[in-house]
């Protein structure tokens, strides 16, 4: 008998929802846009009810954009909290879906989840320390270690990462001055540069910007956490020659500090599974 998972990948811009199977098979999929918290987490529960009948699950893994509330002994357990989102902060977005649907809802961050499904399947498998970095809308990163994901006070943030100032450019993040998603992230370019960032050509001082703040991410992490694998993905990532942009600042910024056989091209990576790596990571989470 096939066992079904519910699967959602909640993200700033929409909720990827699917049933899919232990195999990683989906079965039913919609896309629904991250609007108000009433609209959104609505016709996500109208969708998984649909689904119900078909597809028995008893499972529901969410892999959430933050941040959240992961302390389990919180009264606000699987909380959106302090979000730069709209209407989003203080929602109990894991409490409305296990009373709508009567199943039991596994939260972590949208990128913990990525960064279990990338150790799981994808460009980090079986590693000891597994970054993932998206960088999209915003800039988070999750880390996996030993096969956990990264919990503590909170949860990693590293979007947020402080960084040099070496542009003197206004940091569009609303919090801090100068971290890595203020700087690199897809909205932040935006608003820095009165563009988006597929607008602007190869040569334009964003993709300096951007890559020497994600470069300076990158040297702290190595520093810090050790990873065996930093995978780098998200919408921003997908422009040609970013990378390899990245990898290059990061091994100038080390200088030649870190005695290591694997080559930095080999650690500082793209992602295996691509565009499906949060459904994945939500699989992940439920299963």
């Amino acid at each position: 008998m096939t066992t079904y998972f519910a699967v959602i990948e909640a993200g700033g811009t929409k909720f990827n929802c699917a049933i899919m199977d232990g195999d990683k098979n989906i079965v039913a999929e919609t896309r629904i846009p991250t609007t108000t918290p009433q609209e959104t987490i609505g016709a996500t529960i109208a969708f998984f009810k649909q689904q119900q009948g078909q597809y028995a699950f008893s499972k529901l893994g969410l892999a959430c954009f933050g941040p959240l509330d992961l302390e389990t002994a919180s009264s606000t357990f699987g909380n959106i909290t302090a979000t730069p989102k709209p209407d989003w902060s203080n929602t109990p977005i894991r409490q409305q879906l296990m009373q709508a649907l009567g199943v039991d809802v596994i939260i972590d961050t949208d990128v913990n989840g990525a960064a279990l499904a990338e150790y799981l399947w994808g460009a980090a498998q079986g590693v000891d320390v597994a970054i993932y970095i998206t960088v999209g809308t915003g800039v988070g990163g999750g880390v996996v270690i030993n096969g956990k994901p990264l919990h503590g006070l909170v949860h990693p943030e590293i979007g947020h990462i402080l960084v040099p100032d070496k542009h003197n450019v206004k940091c569009a993040c609303p919090f801090h001055d100068n971290c890595v998603e203020g700087l690199a992230s897809g909205s932040s370019i935006a608003k820095i540069w009165d563009a988006p960032g597929e607008t602007l050509s190869d040569e334009h001082q964003a993709w300096e910007v951007a890559t020497d703040a994600l470069a300076h991410m990158c040297h702290n992490l190595l520093m810090t956490l050790s990873p065996n694998k930093i995978v780098l993905g998200g919408g921003v990532m997908a422009k040609p020659g970013l990378l390899d942009k990245v990898v290059a600042k990061t091994n100038a910024s080390l200088a030649g500090y870190l005695t290591t056989s694997t080559p930095l091209n080999e650690v500082i990576v793209a992602p295996q599974l691509g565009g499906i790596s949060g459904l994945y990571g939500a699989l992940a989470l439920a299963m």
